[in-house]
C-alpha cells in the first residue's frame, strides 16, 4: 500500500490529477444536496420579484458599483441592529441574481434603507450627497437624472430572471413597459401596478421621460420593506 501510494507522490501530473478528481467529488457531496432541498431558502412572507422599473434601477446599481461601498446584509449582532433594524433574512435576496450582501461599509447599510427618506431626499443625495450629509463621500451621481432610462428590453430582463427562478408571470411580462412608466409617474393612477407589487413607490419623475435617476430611487426606496417585521414572529414570517 505504502509502496503505491509513494508511486503517486513521485508523480507529480498523476498527483495533480488524483487531487483534483478528489476535489471534485468532495464539492459535488456538499454542493448538489443544496440544490435539491426546497428549505435551503425558506420562503417569507411578503418578498416578491422586483418590478420593472426596480429591476432596471438594480441593474443601474450594481453597474455604478454601489455595493463597493454599501452592504446590504445586517448582521444579527445589537450594534447592527439598534442601527439598521432586524437583522437580514436570506428570503429577502431569493429574487437577486447576484445578491448584493456586499463586504465593505464605506457607507452605510442598505438593507432597510426603503422608506427611511422620502424620495426628493434621495434625489438630492445622488445629484450632490454632501447637500444632504456634509461629510459624505460619495461621489455625485447628477448625470443620472440627464440619462433617459433604455427601458425597451425590460421584459427580456424579467424573463432572463425567470429562467433562472424569478417567479414573473406571463401578465407580469406583458405588463412590463406599461408598469415601469406607472412607476415612474406619480401623477398616474398606480393600482394595478402595487396589485401586482405590493408596496411599490413611485419615483418622483415628470412623467414624460423616466431617467436612470427615476429607476434607482425606486430600487433604493423598496429596500426592506417587502416583510413586515412589526409584531410579527419567526414563525409567522414563514407563513
Amino acid at each position: 500500500m505504502f509502496i503505491r501510494h509513494e508511486v503517486i507522490e513521485k508523480n507529480a501530473l498523476l498527483l495533480l490529477v488524483l487531487s483534483l478528481l478528489a476535489v471534485s467529488i468532495g464539492g459535488l457531496v456538499e454542493i448538489v444536496p443544496t440544490f435539491t432541498i426546497e428549505t435551503t431558502v425558506e420562503h417569507v412572507k411578503g418578498v416578491r420579484p422586483y418590478s420593472p422599473l426596480e429591476l432596471r434601477g438594480r441593474d443601474i446599481y450594481v453597474r455604478e458599483g454601489c455595493y463597493v461601498c454599501h452592504s446590504q446584509m445586517i448582521r444579527a449582532l445589537r450594534d447592527e441592529v439598534e442601527r439598521y433594524g432586524h437583522y437580514s433574512l436570506a428570503a429577502e435576496s431569493m429574487y437577486d441574481h447576484p445578491f448584493q450582501w456586499g463586504s465593505k461599509r464605506i457607507g452605510p447599510d442598505l438593507a432597510r434603507v426603503g422608506g427611511k427618506y422620502s424620495n426628493d431626499w434621495h434625489y438630492a443625495h445622488l445629484q450632490a450627497p454632501r447637500s444632504v450629509v456634509p461629510e459624505s463621500l460619495m461621489p455625485n451621481y447628477g448625470f443620472l437624472a440627464q440619462t433617459p432610462l433604455d427601458y425597451a428590453d425590460v421584459a427580456d430582463r424579467m424573463r432572463t430572471n425567470r429562467a433562472v427562478g424569478v417567479p414573473y408571470t406571463e401578465e407580469d411580462l406583458a405588463n412590463a413597459t406599461a408598469d415601469l412608466l406607472t412607476q415612474a409617474n406619480p401623477a398616474a393612477d398606480q393600482a394595478a401596478l402595487v396589485a401586482r407589487y405590493p408596496k411599490a413607490i413611485a419615483a418622483s419623475g415628470d412623467g414624460r421621460t423616466p431617467t436612470e435617476l427615476d429607476a434607482l430611487v425606486a430600487y433604493l426606496q423598496v429596500l426592506g420593506t417587502m416583510v413586515d417585521f412589526a409584531d410579527t414572529s419567526e414563525e409567522q414570517l414563514k407563513q
